[in-house]
């Protein structure tokens, strides 16, 4: 049997240890509060991200790393992007040598501009073969409450990316396989921010076209940041691209969605923050994936936005004045 570790106990760690279990893997699931780890043993749910969804026996919950790690065969990684780094100096000398390494990360560093795999890979030395990333049209709440999805997994060792595919195959989760890390990453990081500028078209009222207009358009943009960085354009078409743009843009159970929205109202970046409870990737990612596009000039007029509106103070009315004013190019 194998034997699985998630670190990292919000809203997507939680319901992919679920999946594990599922498929098969005996899964323990770490949390840093104590608080949480004996509500999850008692309750067999996390009422803090996904309550009302029960948890298979197979998950155990600790607060104890070196425990969760202790004999795993695959090592999974959910915490917020921008914590990765701090989270595995701590977590390093714990893996197992041999244990596969898969991100279920969407972001960009900040500061660095590396993607999460290369942070993996840097922090604990680990070959770009052992690592590998999940990405696809993922809503967490969907996944727990076992409606069916497809998802991507990507590494550069093909017959590990077909093992980890074998351990969370489901009869309500569809893994598919794919070598381009560089890609799916990136379309993982860079549909936040586009999700944001959705979202905030959606609190200032505008509809279905405005939306289209902006998938469509931020596809272009994560596509040509791609490129730039190696990445096989048709990823882009799959799941790991435009799928999971589709599903983050469009669902009120999008978090970065969901933020911009308030943004779109009229609320301030610590306002939102305020009243939300979990990550929002794409407001710290936007940063980093626009100083990522301009250390390869790469135009990326969508993301300049989104960091003018989070960062900058621009209102999210002029946002749309400035994106609509730009002067017209082919398509």
């Amino acid at each position: 049997m194998t034997r699985a570790a998630v670190l990292g106990a919000g809203s997507w760690g939680t319901t992919f240890a679920k999946v594990l279990a599922d498929a098969g893997c005996d899964v323990t699931l770490h949390a840093r509060r104590a608080a949480l780890v004996t509500s999850i043993s008692e309750t067999r749910q996390n009422a803090d991200y996904l309550p009302g969804v029960r948890l298979p026996d197979a998950v155990r919950a600790t607060g104890d790393a070196a425990e969760a790690l202790d004999g795993a065969d695959v090592v999974v990684l959910a915490v917020p992007s921008q914590t990765l780094r701090g989270n595995l100096a701590d977590w390093a000398p714990l893996l197992p040598g041999d244990a596969s390494l898969l991100s279920l990360m969407k972001g960009v560093e900040l500061g660095t501009t590396k993607r999460m795999s290369e942070v993996i890979c840097e922090v604990t030395g680990a070959g770009a073969d052992r690592v590998a990333a999940l990405s696809g049209p993922n809503l967490a709440r969907e996944i727990a409450e076992e409606q069916p999805s497809a998802t991507v997994i990507a590494c550069a060792d093909t017959d590990r990316a077909a093992a980890l595919q074998a351990a969370c195959h489901t009869r309500y989760f569809r893994p598919y396989t794919n070598s381009d890390l560089v890609g799916c990453e990136l379309g993982g990081a860079v549909k936040n921010v586009i999700a944001l500028a959705c979202g905030v078209a959606a609190g200032l009222g505008f509809g279905d076209n405005t939306r289209a207009s902006l998938i469509t358009r931020g596809l272009a943009e994560t596509a040509r940041l791609g490129m730039a960085l190696g990445a096989d354009v048709t990823t882009f078409a799959g799941l790991a691209g435009l799928g999971d743009l589709v599903a983050t843009c469009s669902s009120p159970l999008s978090r970065n969605r969901t933020f911009g929205e308030h943004l779109g109202q009229g609320m301030s970046v610590a306002e939102v923050l305020e009243i939300t409870k979990q990550t929002a990737e794409g407001v710290k990612t936007c940063r980093s994936v626009l100083d990522l596009a301009r250390a390869h000039g790469v135009d990326v007029p969508i993301t300049e936005a989104v960091v003018r509106v989070c960062h900058e103070g621009e209102s999210a009315e002029r946002m749309v004045r400035e994106m609509m004013s730009r002067e017209a190019k082919p398509e």
